[in-house]
């Protein structure tokens, strides 16, 4: 299992691959920004608080990535490739603006290749999808979801939903799923907490 000193990811962005997107801190501050995926461990900690790997699997993938250390760096290479497309792509999308060629590529093609893992299976008189993998990609089994995750949102009326934070160097994403689409905020108890403290601030010292 993921240990307890394990970094707390904030899944504020109301879908997977959003989440996966915030995982770095203050984009737009580059002497403040803070990437949360250094190692593969990082990923699978990422996957596990987002309950999208089994919490069976955790302690297999970290020990398969501990005895293939430089699959584990090609797979983490991979997955942070993602990351940066899906976040460029619906920052463009949220600011009213057109996904870059290379971006809507990248992501399609993560997502196809994801699809080339997924199978039909019974269980007790019901079908489902599952994800099939062997030793030989198993180390990717955590980024087939997420690039599901967004071809589904891309090509989902709630695209409509999706917000940039409005906190001064923050540009997280989000899905406002707020009852009349007016939260400004990544997560009200961080970014919109401090919003408050910097206006009430400005307030008093004026």
């Amino acid at each position: 299992m993921v240990q307890a000193a394990t970094y707390q990811f904030d899944l504020s962005g109301g879908i997977l691959c959003l989440d996966f997107a915030n995982t770095v801190s203050w984009r737009q501050l580059p002497q403040q920004a803070a990437d949360h995926l250094k190692t593969y461990d990082d990923f699978v900690a990422f996957a596990a608080q987002s309950r999208v790997l089994p919490s069976e699997l955790v302690s297999d993938l970290q020990g398969h990535a501990r005895r293939h250390t430089r699959e584990a760096k090609d797979a983490l290479h991979r997955a942070l490739a993602c990351r940066e497309s899906i976040y460029r792509a619906f920052f463009a999308v949220a600011g009213g603006k057109a996904a870059a060629p290379d971006d809507l590529r990248q992501v399609t093609d993560f997502a196809v290749e994801a699809l080339t893992h997924r199978r039909l299976v019974q269980t007790n008189g019901e079908y489902r999808w599952e994800w099939q993998w062997n030793h030989g990609n198993m180390l990717d089994r955590i980024l087939w979801p997420i690039a599901q995750s967004a071809a589904a949102l891309l090509t989902s009326p709630e695209i409509r939903a999706l917000r940039i934070c409005e906190a001064p160097g923050c540009a997280w994403l989000f899905l406002d799923q707020s009852r009349n689409r007016s939260r400004r905020w990544c997560d009200m108890k961080v970014c919109g907490n401090r919003e408050k403290a910097r206006r009430h601030y400005r307030r008093t010292r004026g």
